[in-house]
């Protein structure tokens, strides 16, 4: 459940009202989702690949979500 941890991740789209949250570009939530991914992930003592193995995902998969390359489905968020 990692990637379920990142959600939380302290972001809203430009223009919202929430008081605590930092402004965001759109396009920006896979960089800031990717770069919340990799440093739970390293908290945890997890390599790319011991965490793609838990999770049932490619270890390059993985890697492109951190660099904010991919879209991660919600079917993968729940893996």
């Amino acid at each position: 459940m990692l990637l379920i941890d990142c959600l939380i991740i302290g972001c809203r789209v430009e223009g919202g009202d929430h008081p605590t949250l930092a402004p965001m570009q759109q396009d920006d939530i896979r960089t800031r989702f990717g770069a919340r991914v990799r440093q739970l992930r390293s908290e945890r003592g997890l390599s790319q690949e011991a965490f793609a193995d838990r999770a049932k995902l490619h270890r390059t998969y993985i890697g492109a979500i951190e660099r904010g390359e991919q879209n991660l489905s919600l079917a993968n968020i729940e893996r």
